[in-house]
């Protein structure tokens, strides 16, 4: 009996090695295992990542018209400001005095000459008049032979002087009077002293938020230079220089999702709202704004952002990983597929072209599977390992990834 046994151990043994040897030599014949994706229809979002900066649409350069000395600065940095506020004030000695000499100039025409020389014109009619009497009666009197031709050219010399008296006076009465050329003159002065004077106060124009300040207390300023930059309260856009590769899928009115890098957890909505009809030659970028609207109370001018744009949706096509693609030219690319356990290269049609997925538009089928990392041979034996797809992340941009390029 045990001898039975001891010759059945060997028989048993061996056959246990080539079951081990057999399940080997098939696997081996089924060629290694390597991580693959099996293609389904999914909903596929394509976006263009970049980062650029908050800015308002709107920046303001106060400086002042007329050179002085800063007297008072009323405001710094971040300030909130609103049209007519007091932002600096420059000394006004001298211009101060140039109103009051005006304001007493127009008051001394209005209380003094203006009546003098109505008065004047008065009595010049008088005496006018009277000259004209006696002219008129010399030369009855002459008619008459009652006096000589030389009194009565006398008495006609004094009446043309009278007139001329009078007329000098209706003018300068005239000229003194309400609304007269004097006080147009002197009402012009006043109101050039008075704005001259109201320039060493400059005031905000426009509501918004003071950015940098050039001055302080005892400064010499002169027109042109930079005092103040106010950024303007409204409009908020975040401009983002975008690879010139990508031009072709940017359109207006693109939604986007902007990331402040200084606030990776508020993230906020905005819109293609302009694209810059140049390309940067030295940088290879176009200039994107995206308009902000409602501005985030934590957004600050010249805040990095890093900003996703949607530039196209499907709810639902055929889609593999972008690591999936090789040798891409325009809008086609090769996969590897896997089809009865042997990897093939495949051609295939490129759609969408998302952060991390591209629709594939021929070429594949629900359900097949493709290898991921791009590696393979052609007609090798494979065993596929499934590997979950990436997933669409709005946040990707936080991590600087930019998309498959658009060549």
């Amino acid at each position: 009996m045990a001898s039975t046994k001891t010759k059945a151990l060997p028989i048993l043994i061996g056959l246990a090695v080539l079951a081990v040897l057999g399940f080997a030599g098939f696997r081996y014949w089924q060629g290694p295992v390597a991580p693959a994706y099996q293609i389904e229809a999914a909903p596929l979002v394509q976006r263009v990542v970049a980062t650029g900066r908050v800015v308002s649409t709107s920046r303001t350069q106060v400086g002042s018209e007329i050179t002085g000395v800063v007297q008072e600065r009323r405001v710094k940095e971040g300030d909130t400001v609103q049209p007519g506020d007091v932002l600096i004030t420059l000394k006004a000695d001298d211009l101060e005095a140039k109103v009051r000499e005006a304001e007493s100039a127009l008051e001394q025409l209005q209380t003094a000459r203006r009546p003098q020389a109505q008065a004047a014109l008065r009595q010049a009619e008088s005496q006018l008049a009277q000259a004209t009497r006696e002219a008129q009666r010399r030369r009855e009197l002459y008619q008459s032979q009652s006096i000589s031709r030389e009194i009565k050219e006398q008495a006609e010399h004094q009446q043309t002087t009278a007139r001329a008296v009078a007329e000098q006076a209706r003018l300068l009465a005239e000229s003194l009077a309400v609304g007269g050329s004097e006080e147009d003159i002197l009402t012009h002065r006043l109101a050039a002293a008075r704005a001259a004077l109201a320039k060493t106060q400059i005031r905000a124009e426009q509501p918004g938020v003071v950015l940098t300040r050039n001055a302080e207390p005892g400064d010499q300023v002169q027109p042109g230079k930079v005092l103040l930059e106010i950024a303007r309260t409204g409009d908020t856009e975040v401009l983002v220089p975008v690879d010139e590769r990508n031009l072709g899928v940017l359109a207006l009115g693109q939604p986007a999702i902007c990331i402040p890098d200084a606030y990776l957890q508020a993230p906020f909505d905005a819109r293609v709202t302009f694209i810059a009809p140049t390309i940067d030659p030295q940088k290879g970028t176009v200039d994107v704004r995206l308009r902000v609207d409602p501005v985030p109370p934590n957004l600050r001018q010249d805040m990095t952002v890093s900003a996703n744009i949607e530039t196209g949706r499907r709810d639902k096509t055929l889609a593999v990983p972008n690591d999936a693609l090789f040798d891409l030219s325009g809008e086609t690319a090769k996969v590897w597929r896997v089809e009865g356990g042997k990897s093939h290269a495949v051609s295939v049609k490129l759609g969408l072209r998302g952060t991390t997925m591209t629709e594939i538009l021929s070429g594949l089928s629900t359900g097949d599977w493709v290898l991921a990392g791009k590696t393979g041979t052609e007609g090798q034996r494979v065993r596929v390992f499934k590997l979950d797809k990436p997933m669409e992340n709005n946040r990707q941009a936080t991590r600087k990834e930019t998309p498959v390029k658009m060549n």
